[in-house]
């Protein structure tokens, strides 16, 4: 059959773009705003200095927004947005290294913070590259 003939039997459907499961992205972003959330609260857990406190602090806010900003995106049939998927991983490496840098003040700190920086990294690392190979939804393109 011709490329014609296909299109026609295929009712306006494209065939030829990467889709991508939004839904699943969807909970690939939310897990990443929990672990911000988890970082936030994890000086106030446990036993930490005043650095740690304000790193964790600052640095799972920044996580949960970023991840979070992602979410809606992607709840409204849009992709993520690769930037900020990217600005996560960024924050993420920054927690794997933090422990090293920042006096965190108990060793279950400096460990919850770095498995949480490292998930971060990893997950927010796939969520930008999943969304830099799809296609925009046809509904959902650019308006001139």
């Amino acid at each position: 059959m011709s490329d014609t003939t296909d299109s026609k039997m295929n009712h306006g459907r494209r065939d030829d773009y990467n889709s991508l499961n939004t839904d699943a992205m969807q909970w690939v972003s939310a897990l990443v705003a929990l672990i911000g959330l988890y970082v936030v609260a994890s000086p106030f857990i446990f036993e930490s200095t005043d650095a740690a406190a304000w790193n964790d602090t600052l640095v799972g806010t920044g996580i949960f927004l970023l991840a979070g900003y992602n979410f809606v995106r992607l709840s409204r049939d849009r992709l993520a947005s690769v930037g900020v998927a990217s600005l996560a991983v960024l924050l993420g490496l920054w927690l794997v290294a933090a422990p090293s840098v920042i006096d965190m003040g108990s060793d279950t700190l400096a460990t919850g913070t770095a498995i949480s920086g490292a998930v971060t990294a990893i997950l927010s690392a796939y969520n930008a590259y999943a969304n830099s190979k799809a296609d925009a939804p046809e509904h959902t393109r650019a308006r001139a």
